[in-house]
């Protein structure tokens, strides 16, 4: 049967090779559930878990997980990276776990293979400078009274930025000012501290540690995003990635299974 044919200076699959495709990944997909289902019998934890998660929380949740982890012969490779990437890595099997956020506005695509269980939503806090005019009262922060800040965001494209910006349209009436973009958590601290920016941040990431910036709720309202922790159907049944996700979710421990 061709499963090829040239087409210019490239080929391309026939429909036999799609057929073939579709159906090798049914079989694999068949195969790992067997091997997770025999692992389960075995009732012996061990192997090496590939678990993918973005910067916060590969800070606030897989490093503490690794730490609690009774089994020794078990083993977590962390990839730092975005969900938009960790999720497909899951999928492909490049990754055996990916933890990844969602957004109400931005839900993320509910792909077959994956099964997702949430964790306690993260709040997302406003951070300012140690002796910003809006910080010498105690307690919640109006957004509208930032409308004159200089802001700093995520870059653009992405959920994260969106979602700076549409709070401050639709809840605190006006475009930010951002001067500064960055993914990286402890950079925007920084540009808030050192730069005397203001910025929304997660709760996860623990930025009222940080001495030199004020953390206060957003007065109009509790705002958050979705926490999950991804596997694949046919893989989270096996020993080793349950317990990597029983350890995740312990680090976060008001998980909902979904």
């Amino acid at each position: 049967v061709e499963l090829f044919r040239k087409v210019g200076r490239r080929l391309e699959l026939t429909d036999a090779g799609r057929t073939l495709v579709t159906r090798a990944d049914e079989l694999l997909t068949r195969v790992e559930e067997v091997e997770a289902e025999l692992a389960a019998h075995a009732q012996h934890v061990r192997g090496i878990v590939r678990v993918g998660a973005f910067q916060t929380a590969a800070m606030a949740l897989v490093l503490p997980a690794i730490e609690r982890l009774p089994h020794p012969e078990l083993h977590v490779e962390l990839v730092e990276g975005e969900a938009e990437e960790s999720l497909p890595m899951v999928i492909r099997g490049e990754l055996d776990v990916a933890i990844a956020e969602e957004y109400e506005h931005a839900p993320r695509p509910r792909p077959p293979q994956l099964h997702r269980e949430y964790l306690k939503p993260d709040q997302l806090v406003l951070a300012l400078p140690r002796g910003h005019p809006a910080t010498e009262r105690d307690g919640p922060i109006a957004l509208a009274a930032l409308r004159h800040a200089r802001w700093a965001a995520p870059r653009a494209p992405s959920a994260f930025a969106d979602m700076v910006a549409r709070l401050c349209r639709s809840v605190g009436g006006f475009e930010p000012d951002v001067r500064h973009r960055a993914y990286d958590l402890y950079l925007l601290i920084e540009l808030v501290a050192v730069r005397g920016a203001v910025a929304l941040l997660p709760a996860l990431g623990r930025p009222e540690r940080d001495p030199r910036i004020a953390v206060r709720p957003i007065a109009d309202g509790e705002y958050t995003r979705a926490l999950f922790v991804a596997t694949r159907e046919s893989d989270r049944a096996r020993p080793s990635t349950a317990a990597v996700v029983r350890a995740l979710r312990e680090a976060r421990p008001d998980a909902a299974a979904a």
